[in-house]
């Protein structure tokens, strides 16, 4: 019987160099998305999937992103005093309680794996766990995670979120080599981070969702930086597969945004607003009027 995952880490501590000069002062994790920030939806799915324990591998200039889910009680007593529950309710959904959220330093940029050892000493020996990128939001009925957590507990072992990508787009993902397919579970022979093109052992690449072993921290402890010369956490997941533990890869039911790339955000921001009821009818008439008339920002 498969251990419950109550536990997520959120790699949160990278730059953001990709949204200068946004990103100078606002860490990219809190940048919104329609109305809420990136991170919240992964909070949203996180807690919906079941997590009770968020960690986040945060670093210098990120005190922006702690406060978010600090409680703000001059604004909640602002908007109570004026009647606005709805937007008290929606204000108080972000607090985080007392002892739910820790933090933890990474103070040198050496890659996602490393920002993943950087939590090891919050994890349990025996203690499986998820790891959540939030640049990618994934829009699905029921969350990423959910999904995932829900063939985990059928599987044990590690798993990753998986989605076909192009062939020429192999070489910007962690990309698995599948052993054999039932439903949505891969069954795992092998992983290979950022294959050269037309090396990759097939286009079904890994995304930002984890439910992982507690041996693969111990990995992280022992691997050397692999892509990129920083510590991969591919190199890592794929040592479970030379040791004889079982990596599946899940194929999930949704639509996933990088949010990570400008264009990815912007088509994130169209689609969520189109999915918006307020939004969606005023929004819909205005992107009709910029692709047919022309009227986009001169």
């Amino acid at each position: 019987m498969t251990r419950k995952v109550t536990k997520a880490i959120f790699p949160v501590a990278g730059l953001g160099t990709r949204f200068l000069p946004a990103t100078k002062s606002v860490p990219k994790e809190i940048m919104t998305l329609v109305d809420k920030p990136l991170v919240q939806y992964a909070i949203d799915e996180a807690r919906e999937a079941g997590i009770k324990e968020f960690i986040f591998v945060t670093s210098r200039g990120k005190g922006a992103l702690e406060d978010y889910f600090d409680k703000a009680p001059q604004l909640e007593r602002s908007l109570e005093e004026k009647g606005k529950t709805d937007l008290l309710d929606i204000l108080k959904a972000t607090n985080m309680e007392s002892g739910e959220i820790a933090y933890t330093r990474q103070h040198e940029a050496l890659g996602l794996g490393h920002a993943v050892w950087c939590a090891r000493r919050l994890i349990g020996p025996d203690e499986p766990f998820a790891v959540m990128l939030p640049d990618d939001v994934i829009a699905s009925e029921k969350s990423c995670l959910a999904q995932m957590i829900e063939a985990y507990e059928e599987t044990g072992g590690s798993m990753v979120a998986a989605m076909e990508v192009a062939p020429e787009a192999t070489k910007s993902y962690g990309v698995l080599d599948v052993k054999s397919t039932k439903g949505r579970v891969n069954d795992v022979a092998g992983m290979v981070e950022k294959p050269a093109l037309g090396t990759a052992p097939s286009n079904l690449a890994v995304i930002g969702r984890y439910v992982l072993a507690p041996t693969v921290l111990e990995n992280l402890s022992t691997i050397k930086p692999g892509a990129g010369g920083e510590l991969q956490l591919t190199d890592a997941i794929a040592q479970e597969i030379t040791d004889g533990r079982k990596v599946y890869g899940f194929e999930f039911d949704g639509r996933r945004y990088d949010c990570g790339s400008k264009a990815g955000y912007l088509q994130a921001t169209v689609a969520f607003a189109l999915s918006n009821p307020e939004l969606r009818d005023e929004f819909a008439h205005y992107l009709d009027g910029v692709i047919n008339h022309k009227m986009a920002a001169e």
